[in-house]
């Protein structure tokens, strides 16, 4: 199949340029001009952008419908899945799930069960197809164990995914500990908890110099920490979705369970440091954190519903705000969409040009929508911007050079 994309603007590594793109076979031939092949099958992207593919790290459900919507090409799966995936077979499954359209790539379960104890055969499922390793939902409290997955993993050319909590000190809570949750008398944690694993983590990745991934990190403490530490030239990175740099904990209000979430939501102050961190290049990538869940997970008081956000379909909407707001570029905003997620985990995506995989995108940056989490295509629409009117969306999806939606 030969597909040409004209008369858009196209997100390249080098800038924004005018032009088209052409596909042959599942990869891009040409970029800007270029003579249109007879037997081409033409798109005309004018007053949009053509973007590459994105690279979404770490959702929780293979959700086909929500991601060719959202625009996401390439999934990395965490392991968190039912039974987690810590052996070959499970994750050469969850590697084959979405092919050929969006490609699914697992994470797999550093330790058996997720229980956090015994290491998982990492390199049996390295060989077998996983992209990463992940400690899962929570935080591995065995220093001794985190030591010896960062050391077998960086050993394997591997990157740890790690969930910045510490478990003890975050146990029961479902708040940040501040005025919101005192008002409302939730369980909380102070926001230091994250903090604190962050500096286990990243002083067990200074020992073993292997390389280590946030998935999540909400704070201004613990963003300077991974600050510190790159300046120090450690091989860290992290990420943060929509929700942690548009909400504030004062979301939760009228107890609304959409607004339950793990990591939770923090304090103004730490909101507007994540932004900062996105301008200054603290965080590497953004990512939907997409966690269906259904209403026998959410519609129940806040302390005993489960976390979590349908955040797919949302994903780019969402953080096109961040340009319209000035704190960063377009081209910043795919770099932390697709380059830098794509090029964190060797995947061969996140760039449009000659040669690459046409896993393409084309957005519309002022289409109005709102959001409606009873007509989202995700399996489940808990999403906690449940109502709110955007402006972007993906007009159409094109993974390998087929268009998918």
């Amino acid at each position: 199949m030969t597909l040409a994309i004209l008369n858009g603007r196209i997100i390249t590594p080098s800038g924004v340029i005018e032009g088209g793109v052409l596909c042959r076979d599942g990869r891009i031939e040409a970029v800007g001009a270029f003579d249109v092949p007879a037997d081409a099958e033409r798109i005309d992207a004018r007053g949009k952008y053509v973007a590459p593919g994105i690279v979404d790290v770490g959702v929780f459900a293979i959700d086909m419908p929500a991601f060719v919507a959202g625009g996401i090409t390439r999934a990395l799966l965490m392991p968190d899945q039912s039974p987690p995936l810590d052996t070959v077979a499970l994750i050469q499954r969850a590697a084959a799930a979405g092919k050929p359209q969006v490609w699914i790539h697992p994470l797999a379960a550093a330790t058996r069960g997720l229980h956090g104890t015994d290491l998982a055969e990492v390199g049996l499922m390295a060989r077998g197809g996983a992209t990463g390793i992940a400690t899962g939902r929570d935080w591995i409290a065995d220093s001794a164990v985190m030591h010896r997955l960062l050391s077998y993993a960086g050993a394997l050319g591997l990157v740890t995914v790690s969930h910045a909590e510490d478990g003890g000190l975050a146990r029961g809570a479902v708040a940040t500990e501040a005025e919101s949750a005192t008002r409302m008398g939730l369980p909380a944690a102070p926001a230091e908890a994250e903090a604190l694993a962050v500096q286990r983590d990243l002083l067990l990745a200074e020992i073993s110099g292997a390389p280590l991934h946030f998935r999540q990190v909400t704070t201004a403490r613990a963003l300077d920490l991974i600050r510190a530490a790159k300046a120090k030239g450690l091989p860290v990175t992290c990420g943060i979705t929509p929700a942690h740099f548009l909400l504030s904990d004062v979301a939760m209000g009228d107890f609304r369970t959409f607004a339950r979430l793990s990591p939770p939501l923090r304090e103004e102050a730490d909101r507007l440091a994540c932004i900062a961190a996105l301008a200054d290049g603290t965080i590497d990538l953004i990512c939907s954190g997409h966690d269906p869940r259904g209403p026998e997970a959410k519609r129940l008081p806040f302390s005993d519903a489960e976390p979590g956000m349908a955040g797919a379909e949302t994903l780019l909407a969402l953080s096109l705000a961040l340009v319209r707001n000035g704190a960063i570029t377009i081209e910043r905003l795919f770099q932390l969409l697709a380059t830098s997620p794509a090029q964190r985990f060797g995947l061969p995506a996140g760039a449009i040009e000659p040669g690459a995989e046409a896993d393409l995108l084309i957005v519309d940056p002022h289409a109005p929508w709102r959001i409606d989490s009873e007509k989202l295509v995700a399996s489940a629409g808990n999403t906690p911007f449940d109502g709110l009117p955007v402006e972007g969306k993906v007009m159409t999806t094109i993974k390998g050079g087929t268009i998918l939606g």
